[in-house]
Order: structure tokens, then sequence, then C-alpha cells
């Protein structure tokens, strides 16, 4: 019997894990994922290293090497991302190769606090990439006003990028509107258009933000609803003379991903996300809790359909209800920019805190 992960990655959706710890490289986790729920890459992000390094003591000698050496402790969070990356990245090495280069990603973001700083953040990516040196890196920039200059730039200069915090159609295409022009120039420049690139859609947080103000039939719809619209947009693009003159001169389609798919209310199925998602030519990145669920129980009832389903009807019913979709994505964008600063500097002042307690 094909497990589902198998029949997912057959429709054409890739998995990837939303984690990284030690824990999952030296207990051989990450390396059974890939082999028996074809997962084919990873992401990472400022919470995930900060949960990390504090559920566990596995990091505390390297922690000790680094500030031994005199290492910040910004530095010293660094150097464990980078090594713990790089292990990831060679894990999916095979699967990068084997699809052309299409697949088995890893992905490492800018440090958050470089949101609205498109100078910074352009600096900060090419040097994450250079130190890193893996063919099968992304760089994570976020997808505010200033990321989306900074993100044409980092792809003219040749470097892959997932972008992160989208939360809406708009936002989608705000961001391929900026991956396209770094793809326009390189060609006009005479440069390689193979400039591999994802757009990370944020869904869960939807239904988060509008728990408390929506009646029960409504309940965990919104964030889905948003996905179907968007997928539709997605859609349109590839077939777009625009687009289709850039994949005429080898430019590689920016895959739409689903980020923050793990439910966060108890009461529906854990792989809910997943199992309504289910698309080709996409990406869903998914927590461990969520993947074993979905290997275990999941369902893929359909596919979504490229012209948006009812996605516009749902979202009118929101409408009816108060919910603002505009509003509230740019608010999302916002305060998911302001979560991942939090955690960074919660990730910053951990690392103080473990390096003044060691000899």
């Amino acid at each position: 019997m094909i497990k589902i992960t198998q029949q997912l990655h057959g429709l054409g959706q890739r998995l990837w894990l939303d984690n990284i710890t030690r824990e999952l490289l030296d207990n051989g986790i990450l390396q059974r994922y890939i082999s028996e729920y074809s997962v084919t890459g990873l992401t990472s992000n400022p919470t995930i290293f900060h949960n990390a390094l504090k559920s566990s003591a596995v990091y505390d000698a390297a922690i000790r090497k680094y500030f031994h050496a005199g290492e910040s402790a910004e530095e010293i969070f660094m150097q464990l991302a980078v090594e713990d990356l790089s292990r990831a990245a060679d894990l999916f090495r095979g699967v990068h190769d084997a699809s052309d280069g299409i697949d088995g990603w890893v992905s490492l973001e800018v440090p958050p606090a470089l949101a609205h700083d498109t100078a910074g953040t352009i600096r900060a990516a090419l040097q994450l990439h250079a130190r890193l040196a893996r063919p099968n890196l992304l760089i994570k920039i976020p997808g505010t006003e200033a990321g989306l200059a900074a993100i044409e730039e980092v792809i003219f200069a040749g470097v892959p990028v997932n972008v992160t915090l989208l939360f809406s159609r708009e936002h989608y295409l705000a961001a391929a509107a900026a991956y396209m022009r770094g793809i326009e120039r390189r060609i006009a420049a005479g440069r390689d258009p193979r400039v591999a690139s994802v757009a990370s859609l944020f869904v869960s947080r939807w239904d988060v933000a509008v728990k408390d103000k929506v009646a029960g039939e409504l309940r965990n719809r919104l964030g889905i609803a948003i996905s179907m619209r968007t997928y539709k947009a997605y859609r349109e693009l590839l077939v777009s003379p625009r687009w289709r003159q850039l994949q005429a001169a080898g430019a590689l389609p920016q895959r739409l991903l689903w980020a923050s798919t793990g439910t966060k209310d108890p009461a529906p199925k854990a792989s809910l996300y997943v199992d309504a998602l289910a698309a080709p030519d996409t990406i869903n990145t998914i927590p461990d809790k969520t993947l074993l669920a979905f290997a275990e129980a999941g369902e893929i009832k359909s596919v979504l359909p490229a012209d948006g389903g009812d996605a516009e009807e749902v979202l009118a019913e929101f409408s009816r209800a108060g919910v603002a979709p505009d509003t509230l994505a740019a608010d999302l964008q916002r305060d998911g920019t302001a979560a991942f600063v939090q955690s960074w500097s919660e990730l910053v002042l951990l690392i103080s805190a473990k390096t003044e307690m060691m000899p």
C-alpha cells in the first residue's frame, strides 16, 4: 500500500519539515523522515531555534567552545545555526541533485530585526549564503516593503530566496513580482536565470486571529480560503505572458509554499491543513507532530481547484461576520514580524544566560 505521504508526493506537492534540532540530526530522525515520509526539504526560524536550545543541553558544549573563543551571543547562535543547517543541507543533497535542483532545500533566516532594513537584509543574505556554501540553501527574507526590495536584489545576485511572512494573495503577488524583476534583470545582464525561490503563505495564524470573532461553522476555514484565493493567483501567474517569457529563457517557477500549517486549535484533526491544501507544484512545510499525524491518519480528499473554488464565497461570509481580510493581513504580517524579533531577542538572551553559568 502506498503511504499517504508518497501519494501527496506523487500528486506534485512536496513536504518539508518545519523544524531543526541537533537531536533530529544526531539520532537519525531527519534521515528517517526523508526515507519513510518523502520529506524533501526543511525550514527554520528563530522561534524553532529558541525552542531547540531551551529544551535541550545538547548545544551547551558548542556554546561553551564559542564563548571561550570570545564570540558574542549573536555570533554563537549563527555558528550553531550554520552547523545544523549545513548538516541538514548535506542530508538533502541527494534529493537536490536527483531533482536537478528543484527540491532538497533548507532555509536559514536573516536576523528578524532587519525586516525593515533593505540594505542590511541584502548584506546579511549574501553573507549567510556565502558562509554556508551549500547549493541547496534558501535564505529567508520577509515579504515586508523593505524585504521585497531586498529580494529583488538578492535574486539578481543569484542567491536563492524563501520569501516568508506572506499572509494574502496581494502579499504573494508582490513577492512574485520582486522575484520576477530580479530574474528579468539577470537575463538582461546575460546571467543564468535559474535562481530558485519559494513564496511562503502563512495559513493557521488566520484562524487563530479570528477564533473568538466568528461562529462555529466558520472556525478553521479562513486560512484555507485565503490559501485557495492565493492558489488561484499562483496558477494564473504561471500561465501569464510575463512568466512564460521567463520560463522560455530557463527560469524556475517560484513555488507557492504553505507555512504555519500545524493546527493551533485542538478540535480539528492535526492534519487539517495538509488534508485541505493538497495541490500540484506547491510545498507544505509542517512540524514533526503534523507530519506524523498526516502519515498516520491523513486524507487527500480533493485537490485544490485552480480557479479558487468557493474561496470568495467563504471570504464573503467572513466579511459579513465583521472580518476584514485586507486589514487583517497587514496586522498578521506586522505581528508575525514582531514575534520573530521577540524570538530572536529571547534566543540571544538564552545563550547569554547559558554562557554566564559556564566555567
